[in-house]
């Protein structure tokens, strides 16, 4: 007889941070091990909430001790070559006079910056930019995505 657990979904769960500025443009930072920006954030460690790991990213990469305000987004992220992912976006409010506190982790992060929603497809990669928009759409609701993008309405299949 086979485990009924061997078909059960492992993925690797991941927290991240949104900040706006009064302007409405995103923080994102350039880490140094890959080509594209991001938002602060990582995988969650086992036995941590995702909002703990949230809360401890920023500490790490931006050197401050904040505590994310709400969940705005779960997204499904299914992906072959790294696995499946299950991420959370946590609204992280406006950093105002925290920015001036920034002390990025120079052997995870080159450079922070704020940057415009239309400019977003400019430095992320395109599953972010979805993710990032739809949570904003969304405004205080949050919501379920699937790579980023709210999945089709219907009935479920089995």
């Amino acid at each position: 007889m086979t485990d009924p657990s061997s078909t059960f979904a492992t993925p690797r769960v991941a927290a991240g941070a949104l900040f706006l500025d009064g302007a409405g443009r995103v923080l994102l930072v350039h880490p140094t091990y890959k080509d594209t920006w991001d938002i602060p954030g990582g995988y969650v460690e086992r036995g941590e909430s995702p909002a703990a790991a949230c809360r401890r990213e920023i500490s790490e990469e931006l050197g401050l001790d904040l505590q994310p305000h709400r969940l705005m987004t779960v997204d499904w992220a299914p992906h072959e070559r790294e696995g499946d992912k299950l991420l959370f976006l946590f609204d992280c409010g406006d950093l105002g006079t925290d920015e001036h506190h920034i002390r990025l982790d120079p052997d995870e992060l080159h450079r922070w910056a704020w940057i415009e929603l239309d400019q977003l497809d400019h430095y992320v990669l395109p599953r972010i930019a979805r993710r990032i928009r739809s949570a904003i759409r969304n405004g205080t609701s949050a919501s379920y995505l699937e790579n980023g993008e709210m999945p089709p309405a219907g009935p479920a299949t089995p």
